[in-house]
């Protein structure tokens, strides 16, 4: 189901404030955050800032060709069954804490 975010968007405070409760349960502990990654269009829009909050990198999860550099696919699950997305590699994805 599409919802549209355009509110959240243009409402500086809200997002403000969505933006820090999704970065809140990982700052530390067993859930923190080593990095956000963050699938197309909103996702972009979401995970960047939450990365930025979190003092941790962001990974961008593109459909096939879309990333500008050599990238590794990842397997995902969806609503309707397994696949897999291209990922920009940055390193390992290990929990350090």
């Amino acid at each position: 189901m599409f919802k549209d975010i355009t509110p959240l968007l243009a409402d500086g405070d809200a997002l403000r404030r969505v933006i820090h409760a999704l970065a809140e349960p990982h700052r530390e502990g067993k859930a923190r955050a080593d990095v956000v990654v963050g699938i197309e269009a909103r996702g972009f829009i979401l995970a960047a800032p939450v990365a930025v909050e979190l003092g941790v990198g962001f990974v961008p999860v593109r459909k096939v060709g879309k990333l500008p550099a050599a990238a590794v696919s990842v397997a995902v699950l969806r609503k309707r069954g397994c696949g897999s997305h291209p990922v920009w590699p940055c390193g390992e994805f290990t929990h350090t804490g």
